[in-house]
């Protein structure tokens, strides 16, 4: 396969994942935001560079959003919200985060392949998202689940849905992008 052949496949593989999503679990998404004194987001690797795309699509909507880890980002509080992206659901520093944000009173959602998961069960809403861990290549039948490496297909499904949640929280606020590249980073 050439190039562009590799890229029809990747998007046929994303339609077919997306189609996978609830839509009652992406607009709880939508409102758990919307209710949230602020917004968190976290997640390791890949998965955490598509939480930190989400916290500033929240930014430019004026919903405060903090990336995890980062030295700006204030303590998470009562009536707040952790979002956190893990394929597995187990990856022990999000696991510790999740249990954090519970004791604390804030609430917390996994987007997640097994919403079983530790992370899953820790969640006041576990979203569950198609795609294939990084040590699962095969559907159970045993043909490819998909053609790219490790969590990719994960990975990209979990951007679309924080996508789709944007433009639901858009049309919720009344917002449009001209309003939101308002609050765009000027300093570059």
């Amino acid at each position: 396969m050439n190039t562009a052949d590799y890229a029809l496949e990747i998007t046929k593989e994303l339609q077919r994942s997306i189609t996978r999503i609830s839509n009652g679990e992406a607009d709880q998404l939508a409102e758990m935001i919307l209710e949230a004194g602020n917004v968190f987001v976290a997640g390791a690797g890949r998965s955490g560079l598509m939480g930190r795309a989400l916290a500033m699509r929240l930014m430019h909507l004026g919903i405060p959003a903090y990336v995890v880890g980062e030295t700006v980002t204030p303590g998470i509080g009562p009536g707040d919200l952790l979002v956190i992206g893990s394929g597995s659901g187990e990856t022990q520093s999000l696991v510790t985060m999740a249990r954090k944000a519970k004791e604390i009173g804030a609430a917390v959602v996994t987007a997640t392949i097994h919403p079983d998961s530790t992370l899953g069960r820790l969640s006041d809403l576990p979203v569950r998202l198609p795609g294939t861990p990084k040590d699962q290549q095969t559907a159970g039948s045993g043909e490819k689940a998909t053609i790219q490496p490790m969590g990719s297909l994960f990975e990209q499904t979990l951007i679309i849905l924080y996508d789709a949640v944007i433009l639901r929280l858009m049309e919720q606020r009344g917002q449009d992008s001209s309003q939101m590249f308002g609050r765009h980073a000027n300093l570059e």
